[in-house]
């Protein structure tokens, strides 16, 4: 009985494991994912999202600034992101760590020896957009949108900005990781009511 129950558990965990993760097309991770963008830099945005199988691949090419990345299909609440083509380099370089199974301590500190050695490439000023809602299930549309805003200013101090290093009321700039590589402006706007 006890080999029996073994048996079953075994030849049930597979199925539940493997289970396919629903994709979205690639028009509706396009049409989401520059959402995050400015909007006068939508239309020739680079995208990358994720094929058929789950693979994070480039949906779309570019022709400006801009490259936007689609919602993960593989994490719960909705999230697109849009940043200048220069950040390109310094976030390729945490999704491949990351693939590598390092962990978000270990990421932080391999890129920060990375741009001091000059082995990586980061910019001296950069925007990142984050967007986020909710998916009507029915409809499909992104509803109750919100987007924050990272500007990227490596190594900048509260010293060289003038600008507080500890979070702020919504609304209000702040310095987050002050004096690092990923020293960045934060601008949370406040959240409308419903």
């Amino acid at each position: 009985m006890r080999q029996l129950a073994v048996y079953l558990i075994l030849s049930i965990l597979p199925f539940s494991c493997t289970e396919a993760q629903e994709i979205p097309p690639a028009e509706w991770q396009i049409k989401t994912a520059v959402l995050a963008a400015p909007e006068e830099y939508r239309e020739g945005a680079k995208v990358y999202g994720y094929d058929a199988n789950g693979d994070f691949t480039t949906l779309r090419e570019g022709s400006n600034a801009y490259i936007c990345i689609a919602d993960d299909p593989y994490k719960e609440d909705f999230s697109t992101a849009a940043y200048h083509k220069e950040l390109d380099a310094f976030m390729a370089r945490g999704r491949a760590l990351k693939a590598e199974g390092k962990d978000g301590k270990e990421v932080f500190a391999i890129r920060e020896k990375e741009v001091k050695d000059g082995t990586l490439k980061m910019p001296d000023k950069a925007t990142l957009c984050v967007f986020s809602g909710e998916v009507n299930a029915t409809t499909k549309e992104v509803e109750n949108p919100y987007v924050r805003y990272v500007f990227y200013m490596p190594f900048a101090t509260g010293e060289s900005t003038g600008l507080p290093t500890t979070t702020t009321p919504p609304g209000h700039a702040w310095l987050m990781d002050a004096g690092t590589h990923r020293a960045h402006i934060m601008i949370t706007p406040p959240k409308a009511e419903n």
